[in-house]
C-alpha cells in the first residue's frame, strides 16, 4: 500500500471536531491550500470554516468518504472511539490508503487499537496529540507529538508544518499519546506552583504584573507562567484548554502509571485539586481556573480583590 503524497490543491483534508483548537488548526490547513470537509457535533462551531470555503459533512463517515487525510480532535476517549471506530465513524467511510490522524489527547491503548483496526482495512492511522493550547493553535505554533509508522508521519510533514512549530515523531502507535501524558504530568503540578505563587504575591501586597517581570525570565519561568498568569491577573479564565478535559488527561496518566507500577503522588494531588475546581462550577473554564479554587480555600474572592 503506497504512502500518500501530500500536495496542496490536490490532497483533500477532513476535519472532525471544530472546537477551541480544531477550528484554528483546520483553518491553517485551508490557508495552506488544502480543501476541507468538516464535521462537528455542533454545526455552529464550524461556521467560520464554512465561511472560508469548507464543505459540511453530516457524519465522520461522510468526512472520510470525501477526504484523503482525516484529522480528529474531540473531547474524550469515548468520543474518539465513536468518531473513528463507530458505525458512522471515519474508518467505516475510509478507502484504502486514507490516513486517520487523531490529535485528541487520549488513551495510548486506544491509539494502538485504532491503528490495528485501520491497518486491517488498508488504512493508515497516526496519533498526534498537541500542546500549546488555544494560543498555539491560533499561531500555528503547536508542539505535535506523533506516534505511528515513520514513512506515513514523514509524508504528512507539509500538514504538520501548517499547524505546528515543534514536530517530533516519538515512535510507533501510542507513542504520541504517551508523550502527551508526560506533558500533562509536567503541567499539572506546575500549575499548582503558578497559582499558589500568585496567591502569595497578592496576599503579601505585591503588584503582580511587576512580580512577573522578575520571575518569568528566570529559573521559575514556564509557558504557564508567561501565558496563563497574566490571564489570571486579568480575571480572564476563558478556556485555552478545559478543566474537565485536563481531569480526563490526568486520569489517563494515573491509569497508565498504575499499569506500569509507578507511584505518582504529585499527579494524584493535582487531579484532586482540579476535581475541586470542577465541583465549584469551573469545569468549562481554562486550567488556570485552579487559582479560583485555591483562593477560596484561603478565603480570598479573587475576582473581587482590591
Amino acid at each position: 500500500m503506497a504512502v500518500p503524497q501530500i500536495v496542496a490543491g490536490k490532497t483533500r483534508i477532513g476535519w472532525i471536531g471544530t472546537g477551541v483548537m480544531g477550528s484554528s488548526m483546520c483553518g491553517h490547513l485551508m490557508n495552506a491550500g488544502y480543501a476541507a470537509t468538516v464535521y462537528s457535533r455542533t454545526k455552529q462551531k464550524s461556521e467560520a470554516l464554512l465561511a472560508k470555503g469548507a464543505t459540511w459533512a453530516g457524519s465522520p463517515k461522510e468526512v472520510a468518504q470525501n477526504s484523503d487525510v482525516v484529522f480528529s480532535i474531540v473531547g474524550f476517549p469515548s468520543d474518539v472511539r465513536e468518531v473513528l471506530l463507530g458505525d458512522d465513524g471515519a474508518l467505516s467511510g475510509a478507502a484504502a490508503g486514507t490516513v486517520l490522524v487523531d490529535m485528541t489527547t487520549s488513551q495510548p491503548s486506544l491509539a494502538v487499537e485504532v491503528h490495528e483496526a485501520a491497518k486491517a482495512k488498508g488504512v493508515y492511522s497516526v496519533d498526534a496529540p498537541v500542546s500549546g493550547g488555544d494560543i498555539g493553535a491560533r499561531n500555528a505554533a503547536l508542539s505535535i507529538m506523533i506516534g505511528g509508522d515513520k514513512e506515513v508521519v514523514t509524508a504528512l510533514q507539509p500538514l504538520w508544518e501548517a499547524m505546528g512549530k515543534t514536530i517530533v515523531h516519538q515512535g510507533e502507535a501510542g507513542a504520541g499519546q504517551h508523550t502527551k501524558m508526560v506533558n500533562q504530568i509536567l503541567i499539572a503540578t506546575g500549575m499548582i506552583g503558578v497559582c499558589e505563587a500568585l496567591l502569595y504575591g497578592y496576599r503579601s501586597g505585591l503588584d503582580l504584573p511587576t512580580v512577573l517581570k522578575s520571575v518569568s525570565s528566570g529559573a521559575a519561568g514556564s509557558w504557564s507562567l508567561s501565558n496563563l498568569a497574566p490571564r489570571v491577573i486579568d480575571n480572564n479564565f476563558d478556556p485555552g484548554f478545559f478543566v474537565e478535559h485536563f481531569i480526563k488527561d490526568m486520569g489517563i496518566a494515573l491509569e497508565e502509571s498504575r499499569r506500569m507500577g509507578l507511584s505518582m503522588p504529585g499527579l494524584a494531588l493535582a487531579q484532586q485539586l482540579y476535581l475541586a475546581v470542577q465541583a465549584q462550577g469551573f469545569g468549562r473554564n481554562g486550567t488556570h481556573a485552579l487559582l479560583l479554587a485555591l483562593s477560596q480555600m484561603s478565603g480570598i474572592d479573587w475576582r473581587k480583590r482590591g
